[in-house]
């Protein structure tokens, strides 16, 4: 597993990340023992890179990393880059119902939290989940970069906030790394963000870079998601809105048959073909479907292949919008 850096602080990962929320949360099919053993294989085979979240839980999944961690007989805990995050906040009684908070008291308070969860002293790369609009950047960043001082934190980050938000913050505290959703189906990022982070040398961490399971071609029906799955309310699964993006996805299929690849690999190494200054963090609780993602990264693509992909995935192709219409106001913030 090549590496990558992460802004120009020192962070260096694995060129392919590991995202842990759908272990314990939003996708159905919860299995504790199958999704540490899948933690495991992926630190064997080079991944450093290990995200999570307080709220993905919430906060047990903040415990399952933690808990792989301590059992893995890999390696050790120097060799690990544990991203976590704070901020949304969700009602005890109603996890549904979330909120935003970026007060420096309750980043303080977070990140005690956080520390305590996943059994470390220190966390490698902390974000602000989202982006809080009655608390200045300025305010929230400084509580942050405090934690850098006491030595809680290594690095700091942030989530789907905008390209002046990303620049105030910046002016703070450097800014490592922003993470934010990006796919062959999701490419708000070119309009502006990642010229950004790029002019001030931030790496970018790329969330459901296969479109949430979907540009992996595994799902032909609504039907094939349980009730209680995440993406049964997503507008993208939705409808007229299902079909348009199964067609897509059956066109990316034949390019990647065609390469002799699965359309998750294809997708995946189109990301990281995007910019070295990108890491992916495809999501998955199952050992197969690491070792499928983890081969995307020997994947390379001609200028002719590029052109292939762009002309049947171009940006907007997704039909529907990647968030129920609620939880938009919270992006690119």
């Amino acid at each position: 597993m090549k590496t990558r850096k992460l802004g120009s602080q020192g962070l260096e990962v694995s060129e392919l990340g590991l995202g842990c929320m759908g272990m314990s949360e939003f996708y159905a099919g919860r299995d504790d023992a199958e999704s540490e053993a899948t933690i495991h294989r992926a630190l064997d085979q080079g991944v450093t890179l290990l995200d999570t979240a307080d709220m993905y839980g919430p906060y047990i999944n903040e415990e399952l990393v933690g808990r792989a961690l301590r059992s893995w007989q890999g390696g050790r805990r120097a060799d690990i880059r544990i991203a976590t995050k704070f901020g949304i906040l969700r009602d005890p009684k109603n996890p549904s119902v979330r909120g935003v908070n970026g007060r420096p008291e309750y980043i303080r308070q977070s990140c005690d939290g956080s520390l305590k969860r996943l059994g470390v002293e220190t966390i490698d790369l902390y974000y602000q989940h989202r982006v809080d609009p009655n608390t200045p950047i300025e305010e929230t960043v400084g509580a942050m970069a405090e934690l850098v001082k006491a030595g809680k934190v290594r690095y700091i980050g942030l989530s789907e906030a905008g390209a002046e938000t990303i620049r105030r913050a910046h002016k703070v505290h450097p800014i490592t790394a922003l993470q934010t959703e990006y796919s062959l189906w999701t490419r708000d990022p070119e309009d502006g963000i990642l010229e950004t982070v790029r002019e001030l040398d931030i790496g970018f961490v790329a969330y459901s870079p296969l479109g949430r399971g979907f540009l992996t071609g595994r799902f032909k029906s609504v039907t094939d998601f349980p009730t209680d799955d995440y993406r049964q309310h997503s507008p993208r699964f939705q409808g007229a809105n299902f079909q348009k993006n199964l067609d897509l996805v059956a066109k990316i299929e034949s390019l990647a048959n065609a390469k002799g690849v699965t359309a998750s690999q294809l997708a995946l190494a189109w990301v990281l073909a995007q910019g070295n200054d990108i890491v992916p963090i495809p999501g998955t609780k199952r050992r197969k479907y690491l070792d499928e993602n983890l081969a995307a990264a020997d994947i390379h693509f001609s200028e002719i292949e590029l052109h292939e992909v762009e002309a049947i995935a171009p940006k907007g192709v997704a039909a529907g919008q990647r968030y129920p219409e609620h939880m938009m106001g919270s992006i690119n913030r």
